[in-house]
């Protein structure tokens, strides 16, 4: 997911700047910031719920507004682009579609 994320941005770059370039990669590091707490989340499903669980649930309920916040602030703040941002934040689910492609494509034994 990382390289996608790095590919992205390189490409971002060139076409659109160095504002285009930077809010890809904000956007693709939200994604996979996203992705791992989701990941943390569904991993711990099913067991005993202590202190620390108990915190990955918050954090599951405000991820989205963490990132939204985020996102915000890179927007306003550090001037990247908007669009960009977006597009980057789709780097979780075209690393998905590449992986499906290659489990039905090279993983065939």
């Amino acid at each position: 997911m990382a390289w996608l994320g790095v590919a992205g941005a390189g490409v971002a770059w060139w076409m659109g700047g160095w504002s285009w370039g930077l809010g890809f990669l904000a956007g693709a590091a939200a994604s996979l910031a996203n992705f791992h707490w989701l990941h943390r989340l569904t991993a711990s499903l099913g067991t005993e719920m202590t202190g620390p669980k108990r915190r990955m649930v918050t954090y599951f309920a405000l991820r989205y507004l963490l990132l939204g916040a985020a996102g915000y602030v890179i927007v306003r703040f550090f001037g990247l682009n908007l669009t960009a941002g977006l597009l980057g934040l789709l780097v979780a689910g075209a690393a998905v579609l590449f992986e499906i492609f290659y489990e039905l494509f090279y993983a065939r034994a």
